[in-house]
């Protein structure tokens, strides 16, 4: 692996120094976290990191995901990954979004495995390169939408979050319809939400579209599925 170790140990060493040891007992019940917390608030984490991923700068591509993966498999705590998916998502690097980072994008999803960390990567890294890569990347996420880890199959399912017009509806409706009650985890709450979030979603640029959605698949659409995709139709 060619990381950079001297700014991982940067971000840890940051992240160690600036804990609140109080707030931090208190985030990782909220998050029913096995892995401890440092107690940063969401504020507090990006004025930390702002400076040194802005004086740190990596030149090189493999690098550059060397060490997100570095930081993240080998955190201690729980702002460690999001460390890592600031460093992914910052934007110096955003040249460097391609087809060949899913592996990495996918490996953390199996390892995050919550939502904190799963959405983001789902919305935002996977997203994006689905937008600007679709032809490449559609098979992947249709693969993902029938996987054995259900955060696999809630990233393909909340992948087009924000694609307004240019949503692929069909791909819309194959991975939500391969997660729909009856299916392998199609009755997790996880799911369940993910369904009704995507659908929610692009209701504001297509309601038509939605509600034909909803109608056709009434007998398999879970309730919370159903009024979260509807919430704003009403």
């Amino acid at each position: 692996m060619n990381s950079d170790p001297a700014l991982v140990e940067a971000i840890r060493e940051a992240l160690a120094a600036a804990g609140d040891a109080e707030r931090a007992v208190q985030q990782q019940a909220y998050m029913k976290s096995a892995m401890p917390c440092r107690g940063l608030t969401a504020p507090e984490l990006r004025a930390l990191l702002r400076p040194i991923l802005a004086g740190h700068r990596i030149p090189d591509s493999s690098t550059w995901e060397d060490t997100a993966r570095a930081l993240w498999d080998g955190a201690t705590h729980r702002e460690e990954w999001y460390a890592a998916l600031a460093l992914l998502r910052h934007r110096y690097y955003r040249g460097w979004h391609g087809p060949e980072l899913l592996d990495l994008y996918v490996h953390l999803v199996r390892t995050g495995r919550w939502w904190d960390v799963v959405d983001e990567i789902a919305s935002h890294l996977v997203g994006d390169v689905l937008a600007v890569h679709r032809a490449q990347v559609t098979p992947v996420i249709r693969a993902w939408a029938v996987d054995d880890d259900l955060w696999v199959r809630r990233t393909s399912v909340i992948a087009q979050l924000g694609h307004k017009e240019a949503t692929d509806t069909h791909l819309l409706e194959e991975v939500v319809s391969d997660n729909l009650e009856g299916s392998p985890h199609g009755s997790e709450f996880f799911i369940r939400k993910a369904v009704g979030w995507a659908l929610r979603e692009y209701a504001r640029t297509d309601p038509a579209w939605v509600l034909d959605f909803v109608d056709t698949h009434a007998d398999r659409l879970s309730g919370l599925s159903r009024r979260e995709a509807l919430k704003h139709l009403h």
